[in-house]
């Protein structure tokens, strides 16, 4: 005999960068282009204990993003 236990399946039917705005166009649960995503838990030590953000930034603000960081990001060719 077997026993089975309902499982709830989550498809992305649409991605917005929280940066500007833009909608990126997702098909069968498959971004058409490509976006930077994060989940961040903040620690113990921090004023955010515990909170958990998320965001998703498109690639061309991601690339506006890093030109200003102060040391570059590390990239890696495969």
């Amino acid at each position: 005999m077997r026993q089975y236990h309902k499982q709830e399946m989550r498809e992305v039917n649409k991605i917005i960068c929280n940066k500007c705005g833009k909608e990126i166009v997702v098909e069968r649960g498959v971004p058409k282009q490509d976006v930077f995503s994060v989940e961040k838990r903040w620690g113990y030590f921090s004023g955010k204990d515990n909170e958990v953000h998320s965001f998703d930034i498109c690639e061309a603000c991601y690339d506006e993003w890093i030109a200003a960081f102060s040391i570059p990001v590390d990239t890696e060719n495969s």
